[in-house]
């Protein structure tokens, strides 16, 4: 996989390296560590810039923590909102950790 998409909402995190994760599907595993992506807007496909892939992680939506929470520039509670609202009914997931490309 060589692109990500995001909402438009989290462009600003991304680039103030305020969100250093994201949470996804299975569909999005198979993201390679080290490898450099292309990164678009969901709604629109306009891209913004690289991220580095740094890791990615299996975890169950019942593991999740203010860590993740933090590195997702949210709360808990939102953090475990936004995930629900995106992927219903969806306990296992996993946390791609990226580094902005400068």
């Amino acid at each position: 996989m060589n692109s990500i998409t995001f909402y438009q909402r989290f462009e600003m995190d991304i680039l103030s390296q305020k969100k250093t994760i994201t949470i996804r599907d299975a569909s999005e595993k198979d993201f390679v560590p080290h490898s450099i992506v292309d990164v678009s807007t969901y709604e629109d496909g306009r891209w913004f810039c690289q991220l580095r892939i740094v890791s990615v992680t299996p975890i169950s939506f019942s593991e999740l923590t203010d860590v993740h929470a933090q590195q997702e520039n949210m709360t808990l509670e939102e953090l475990k909102q936004v995930i629900s609202d995106i992927y219903p009914e969806t306990p296992d997931l996993y946390v791609i950790a990226f580094e902005l490309v400068k």
